[in-house]
């Protein structure tokens, strides 16, 4: 007992990770009401509010185990974990499995049935990516060339071409403004990263017609969408009509949990539990509640950046601007869809959205936060990127 208190004293300390804690929990539980209020006498909907609970204790059991150990620690285990991660996502593509164990759920393959909970290897993989690459870019200094850009873009397309052919386009998407946030903050050179922005903007008609037909459905109706076209509103742009009529139903303050819940049930919104949760949110609490919402986030990514800015240690800095653009990103698409702004992409609004895989996988990411906050030292010093004091090289 007396070991385990020691190990917590580092993580009991304040600091600024206790915000991005408290931040989390939060929005976790504004999650469960929210899917409380979306929950009705349908027996596939009855369960889904105690199974979020106990997902929640599972991630707060999670986030304490990673932030125990010194973050240093995780260099060791940052490739084998990238290397399962990888694995994992290959299983989800091989044909001869069956439906038992790779579901498939409106034609995609994203989940592997261990019978007593079904896991989303993708979820495994946005952290393991975030590890791998905080561990390659640390100490080095040839991702300052534009040669040198050649590995960290190798470390992000493989995971994220597994997970785009399942397909998972709104998961993909993750993966390269994390790759950009980690390399600016590692050093890399502006000119050579806005040039392979550049490239990318080029290429990306080339990409086109590598989309499924549904993902490219979706495009063309959020093109419509924002031409004033309203032909597809029963068909393809379904989804992001519901979503936006169900957001601007709220008004400033919302209707109330009964009276949310029966608009939903009437405007019949898609996904409302899972990638549209924020619409829920603004029918329920209306712009004030959204707003609320949205300052949450900001607390808890503004105070994981605190965390970066005052570390010194390359390895924890990059691992938090990881997860901190991860939120960023995740926050920003499923805001932007749900408003319109986006293409329907079916990005779950993390932390709040149903789903034990994202809210486990969001809370570890929490727990890599407060690891990296807990242990000095806690101020950066002047000198160039990822310059440290060797005297505290082992505290």
């Amino acid at each position: 007992m007396y070991a385990l208190l020691e190990r917590l004293k580092p993580i009991l300390r304040p600091n600024a990770g206790h915000i991005t804690v408290l931040a989390a929990v939060a929005l976790v539980l504004i999650g469960i009401e929210s899917i409380d209020t979306v929950r009705s006498t349908d027996t596939a909907r009855s369960g889904l509010v105690l199974r979020q609970c106990i997902f929640l204790v599972a991630g707060m059991g999670m986030m304490v185990m990673v932030a125990l150990p010194h973050h240093r620690l995780l260099v060791h285990g940052a490739y084998p974990l990238a290397i399962v991660s990888i694995l994992t996502l290959a299983v989800l593509l091989l044909p001869f499995l069956p439906q038992s164990i790779i579901p498939v759920r409106n034609g995609a393959r994203r989940w592997i049935d261990f019978q007593v909970v079904q896991v989303q290897p993708s979820e495994l993989a946005k952290i393991a990516f975030v590890l791998a690459l905080a561990a390659y870019l640390r100490y080095r200094q040839n991702y300052r060339t534009f040669l040198g850009l050649f590995v960290p873009f190798a470390i992000t397309f493989v995971p994220m071409g597994l997970i785009l052919v399942e397909p998972d386009l709104g998961t993909s998407l993750i993966f390269l403004p994390v790759l950009f946030a980690m390399l600016v903050a590692a050093g890399a050179r502006l000119k050579h990263l806005i040039l392979i922005v550049v490239l990318g903007v080029v290429a990306t008609p080339l990409m086109y017609p590598l989309l499924q037909p549904h993902q490219k459905q979706r495009i063309m109706s959020q093109i419509a969408q924002i031409q004033g076209d309203t032909s597809d509103r029963d068909s393809a742009g379904f989804q992001a009509y519901k979503a936006m009529t169900t957001t601007g139903a709220g008004q400033f303050t919302g209707y109330g949990k009964e009276r949310a819940r029966l608009i939903l049930r009437e405007n019949a919104l898609p996904e409302a539990h899972n990638d549209m949760i924020f619409a829920v949110i603004a029918a329920r609490w209306g712009l004030a509640g959204g707003l609320g919402v949205l300052g949450l986030y900001f607390l808890l990514i503004g105070s994981a950046l605190v965390v970066a800015a005052r570390h010194k240690d390359p390895f924890a800095r990059l691992i938090v601007v990881g997860v901190a653009t991860i939120f960023v990103t995740q926050v920003f698409v499923n805001v932007g869809m749900t408003l319109g702004m986006l293409p329907i992409t079916g990005m779950t609004l993390p932390l709040i959205s149903y789903g034990g895989s994202s809210l486990v996988a969001s809370m570890v990411m929490v727990g890599l936060v407060l690891s990296a906050a807990a242990r000095r030292p806690a101020v950066m010093m002047a000198g160039p990127a990822f310059e440290y004091d060797t005297a505290d090289a082992g505290r």
